[in-house]
């Protein structure tokens, strides 16, 4: 390398210190990347997690613009290269990618790569991801790479930290989820008790107050004012109960990071693929990113358990101040005509309802056989 050893290990140091730092998975992998691509001084780095399907569940890349990423399209899937290092977990450091026989090309607004070096990240038996840089700022004779076998040790002791930190996130995750479903159990028993306690005793006064309205009128009246008051203090704990349910991981992580990972838990949970794209540059409002959410889940629900669809895909972007969330699937859809009564087998006038009630659209889209897209706008703030 360019960097003495000196500098290259305190480089590498540098490296493994930012990716302990992070305990979400995504973060983890932005940290690999963008690491990998300074250790070696590449100009461009990508980290693929694959999934069970020949393709990615996690694409994640430094170098190339926000602009440019959506210009290229999809997600890769696992061919050419890729795949060869996530089916034989072997390093590969090439002169030229163009040129290797397994190169099947890439996207017309792709960036040009010459040089590659590219490696597995692995746990054991299990292969994680694949790791690869292009490009690296240097001069580069003819046919030669410009990866040195140096590079490819650095990025070896990178690589396997990489392992240890995403193992680590993914645990943290997994301990979060249980975390987060046990603390709604709880709160949905303590609600149930609660309000339950309420109903029964209003329901009591109310009788009472209908068997005296005739004989002791005064009596009756007082009977009803303790109803209106049961009734409040019932309302007062239905609020309550509503805003402790607000889901903890949008405070702690935003409404990207929840949806993203809610998305990873529904792909491992069903034989559908479940995919997840977009960002948003800033946090909407509190109140947007909770309807977003719960629209989120109650569409993907319906798809997931109603619609058959072997395909879900959720993107999330940026719209003026706002978002634009859409899920589309592939499912048996259904005729618009019957969409009143549709609407309320599957949670569409919920929806709606949220959806309103931040000053937001939603649209639904569907014909038998053809799918179901519902796309949901809010203004942000």
């Amino acid at each position: 390398m360019s960097h003495g050893p000196r500098s290259g290990l305190a480089a590498v140091s540098t490296a493994l210190l930012a990716m302990s730092r992070h305990l979400e998975v995504r973060d983890v992998l932005k940290t690999i990347v963008a690491s990998a691509r300074d250790l070696l001084d590449a100009q461009y780095a990508a980290l693929g997690v694959p999934d069970d399907h020949g393709g990615f569940a996690q694409f994640v890349v430094d170098g190339v613009s926000d602009e440019q990423w959506r210009a290229i399209g999809p997600l890769p899937r696992q061919h050419g290269i890729l795949a060869a290092m996530l089916r034989d977990a072997r390093t590969e450091r090439l002169a030229d990618v163009r040129r290797d026989p397994r190169f099947e090309g890439w996207p017309a607004s792709h960036p040009d790569m010459s040089d590659f070096l590219g490696m597995p990240i692995r746990d054991g038996d299990e292969i994680m991801g694949a790791l690869f840089l292009a490009n690296k700022n240097c001069p580069k004779p003819h046919n030669t790479c410009g990866f040195t076998q140096e590079d490819e040790d650095l990025l070896t002791i990178l690589a396997q930290h990489a392992a240890i930190a995403l193992t680590n996130a993914r645990l943290y995750e997994r301990s979060r989820e249980l975390t987060i479903a046990e603390e709604r159990s709880r709160l949905a028993h303590e609600l149930h008790d609660a309000v339950s306690q309420k109903l029964f005793s209003l329901r009591l006064t109310a009788q009472a107050a209908a068997a005296l309205v005739d004989r002791d009128p005064v009596r009756a009246k007082g009977e009803l004012t303790q109803v209106a008051a049961l009734a409040a203090e019932a309302v007062e704990e239905l609020r309550a109960a509503v805003v402790e349910l607000r889901p903890a991981a949008l405070d702690e992580d935003g409404l990207v990071a929840t949806l993203r990972t809610h998305v990873q838990v529904l792909d491992r949970a069903h034989s559908a693929r479940v995919t997840y794209s977009g960002y948003l540059p800033r946090a909407l409002p509190a109140a947007q990113e909770e309807a977003v959410l719960r629209v989120s889940q109650e569409a993907l629900h319906n798809a997931l358990r109603h619609s058959g669809a072997g395909q879900v895909d959720v993107s999330l972007d940026p719209r003026g101040k706002g978002a634009l969330l859409r899920i589309r699937d592939d499912g048996g859809g259904f005729e618009p005509r019957t969409v009143r009564r549709a609407g309320r087998h599957l949670g569409l006038v919920s929806m709606r309802d949220r959806t309103a009630g931040v000053g937001g659209r939603l649209t639904v889209e569907s014909a038998p056989g053809e799918g179901t897209t519902i796309t949901m706008e809010v203004p942000g703030g």
